[in-house]
């Protein structure tokens, strides 16, 4: 294949990345960290700082926990956190320990819980005690022996029963850690075995590390199995893309990396979390990012030179007064990933902060970067950019064979970051990747004579909101379990805040169904990204002859 895209690389970006013999798995790239800066400050929240000889060593008392339970090699380990101080040590301590990571959106409703704990076999999970009352309500279901409940408060120094309203507006209702079968408290766990008796275990690349569930091309979840090699060599691509402006890591030091994305999707927990602990960088854990006039203090207080983001939050910011008077001449770097940044958006930025937005492209299945841009682009390019070292990028047609430039196909991608497959799903696993080894996105893309690449739809249905995956099936599913409805369909309409938004088209069976009853049964059933945000009931819905519900007529 002819690779373009080479010539666009900055100098000294090399244009393949070697594992080195050194790493065996992810294990090894945080205990180099470890050795190297561990009088570094790892991760800040609240103006809690911890530093990397602290991670190493609550991360080794978690990981020898989870090992005195029992557990065999390769168990799940499930973790329902936001972006608090917890979850890295959690994070290491599981791949330490030899388990495999579960990532947990934590406002998953009872139904959404259940299914990915019982699908991954998830043994132990780890949950902030906000959302304990859903984990209750499921857990009897699952595979869950298990459970460590942890406060906002607890690694933060202050008094027990605090609570902060991290993800959600509302507090939810908590539930006492005694309540749930096997519980315990997180500093206990962290507290009841010496870190002496954690024993290393033999690790490989080939091992996955993580699930990270999605909805891949479909609307079932399921998890895409990220093995230590997928990961090590993301981190080996995007360091080596990044590099020539962020500087290598023994200057990490003087640098720092705004987490406002939440760590449970794989964008943050590549870009934030695993390059910054690669790297000895300061990592700025924002739990509630909504919170604007606070994330901006935050950004104001620590000035980080690294800001990935999605579209939503850069356009949000952009346009706050406050944000507009902040000094900017540390930052170096502005990532845009997980949903495509609007021009308006990025124009305005740059305008502000004086860096263009440099946007990224990738999926779970990718660990998740696939593409990028150059970052010494001088203005936003308004594509995806090119293949990252050791990633190639084919526009294929329906019968897999590639489309000339300029033509469109869907983009598939090759290269060592891509999943080792999707979790017991071998039939799922088959129907995304091609005999020669490219992963088919299910989105369409042009690439231009440079490699450049820019998406223009989608070839599947699945609606993106604020960077999420959102799959109609899933909604539809809920949706026509409803006694009073007899047919449901949904599609993505534009939303100035969230790029895309759900809207449901609903049939009655029952005539007595009203909105307002049909929303108290979404919220129940579907976390808040994914309710629709519209609801148009309809004597019926278009079809097709043989009768497939016809979207684009919805559309229209």
């Amino acid at each position: 294949m002819n690779k373009p895209w080479f010539d666009a690389y900055p100098a000294g970006t090399p244009h393949e990345i070697v594992l080195p013999a050194s790493n065996t798995s992810l294990v090894d790239v945080f205990e180099r960290t470890f050795q190297q800066f561990g009088d570094r400050d790892a991760f800040v929240c609240m103006d809690k700082r911890l530093t990397y000889k602290e991670l190493d060593q609550k991360s080794r008392q978690f990981a020898a926990y989870l090992q005195s339970l029992g557990l065999k090699k390769g168990a799940k380990v499930a973790v329902m956190l936001p972006n608090v101080l917890q979850y890295p040590i959690a994070l290491i301590g599981i791949l330490r320990a030899g388990y495999v990571l579960v990532n947990v959106n934590p406002l998953y409703t009872a139904r959404e819980l259940e299914h990915q704990l019982k699908d991954s076999g998830a043994e132990v999970i780890v949950v902030l005690e906000n959302f304990a009352h859903v984990l209750q309500e499921v857990i009897a279901n699952t595979p869950v022996k298990h459970t460590i409940v942890t406060s906002a408060g607890e690694l933060l120094g202050l008094v027990k029963g605090f609570v902060v309203d991290l993800v959600v507006r509302r507090v939810r209702k908590q539930v006492p850690s005694w309540v749930l079968p096997g519980s315990v408290n997180f500093n206990h766990a962290l507290n009841k075995v010496s870190a002496r008796k954690y024993q290393r275990p033999v690790v490989g690349l080939s091992d996955t590390a993580i699930l990270q569930y999605t909805g891949g091309t479909t609307g079932v979840s399921k998890g895409a199995e990220l093995t230590h090699s997928n990961l090590v060599s993301n981190l080996l691509q995007t360091n080596a893309f990044f590099s020539s402006v962020l500087g290598e890591s023994a200057k990490g030091a003087e640098e720092s990396i705004l987490c406002a994305l939440p760590l449970y999707h794989i964008f943050a927990l590549m870009v934030c979390a695993l390059y910054g602990l690669q790297r000895g960088q300061l990592i700025i854990l924002i739990p509630n990012p909504r919170d604007i006039p606070g994330l901006i203090k935050e950004i104001d207080k620590y000035k980080p030179s690294f800001f990935p983001a999605v579209n939503t939050l850069f356009n949000a910011l952009a346009h706050n007064e406050d944000f507009q008077k902040l000094d900017f001449s540390k930052l170096k770097l502005s990532m845009g990933g997980g949903m495509a940044v609007l021009p308006a958006t990025a124009a305005l930025w740059q305008k502000i902060t004086k860096t263009p937005i440099l946007e990224g492209y990738g999926l779970s299945e990718t660990s998740p970067i696939a593409t990028a841009n150059p970052v010494n682009i001088t203005a936003y390019s308004g594509t995806i950019g090119i293949p990252l070292p050791s990633t190639e990028v084919a526009i294929l047609d329906d019968d897999g064979k590639e489309v000339a430039l300029g033509e469109r196909g869907e983009i598939s991608i090759r290269g060592p970051q891509v999943m080792k497959g999707y979790w017991q799903r071998p039939d799922e696993t088959a129907k995304v990747m091609t005999a020669d080894g490219y992963f088919r996105t299910g989105d369409i893309g042009i690439m231009d004579e440079r490699g450049y690449t820019k998406i223009v739809d989608r070839k599947k249905d699945m609606i993106l909101v604020s960077g999420f995956n959102v799959y109609p099936a899933e909604i539809e599913e809920v949706i026509t379990n409803h006694p009073k409805v007899l047919e449901a369909a949904a599609i993505g309409v534009p939303d100035d805040k969230s790029g895309e938004v759900p809207k449901l088209f609903v049939v009655k069976k029952d005539p007595s169904l009203t909105e307002a009853e049909l929303k108290i049964y979404i919220n129940e059933n579907l976390t808040g990204y994914k309710r629709p945000k519209y609801i148009e009931f309809l004597a019926e819905l278009p079809k097709s002859n043989v009768g497939k519900i016809l979207r684009k007529e919805l559309r229209k």
